[in-house]
């Protein structure tokens, strides 16, 4: 029994005969973990960023808040002042640090864990804003692919943004419990 409680069990091959103070296994070389209770706490932890479902509501207000921002940014901005002109990539460029920026203020103004809502509702503001974009190209043209992979940029980096927000809102990370 006080061998028993000696010893430590190889996570990975299963060999049992480990000495209690040893940081490798001795039978396959893999590195030791003591069981401890901390584990679930972990488990806990890294769930608290996971996001439950989608919220219709948060949708809505993530739809309204990607489509203003980028009407007002892309679109409004360069009739108010002329000398602006969002046509090609600098429009596309624009529009992905816009739905960055509206990501990241929907995660951050949002309750509990919203990253997909900022990101469904860039990927819808994207398809039409995209589109006026590809139509409204005179002098710097580029390809419709590109508009396209410019978009899903976007959209990642709505994501991203959104992510971040809710890093924000979170506060700092808890410290971990030591035993």
């Amino acid at each position: 029994m006080a061998a028993a409680s000696q010893s430590i069990q190889c996570q990975s091959c299963g060999y049992a005969k480990n000495p209690k103070g040893s940081v490798r296994c001795v039978s396959c070389g893999q590195k030791l973990e003591e069981l401890v209770k901390e584990r679930v706490s972990v488990d806990a932890r890294g769930r608290s960023y996971q996001q439950e479902g989608v919220s219709p509501t948060w949708l809505a207000i993530a739809i309204v808040v990607q489509a203003l921002l980028t009407g007002a940014i892309v679109f409004g901005l360069p009739m108010l002042v002329p000398m602006f002109d969002f046509e090609g990539g600098s429009g596309m460029a624009v529009c992905v640090a816009v739905w960055f920026a509206g990501g990241f203020v929907v995660g951050l103004i949002s309750p509990g864990r919203t990253f997909v809502e900022p990101t469904l509702a860039s990927f819808l503001v994207a398809m039409p804003a995209t589109y006026l974009l590809v139509q409204s190209q005179t002098v710097r043209v580029l390809p419709t692919f590109l508009y396209v992979v410019l978009a899903g940029i976007g959209v990642m980096f709505t994501l991203i943004g959104a992510y971040a927000g809710e890093r924000v809102q979170m506060g700092p990370t808890p410290p971990r419990a030591t035993s």
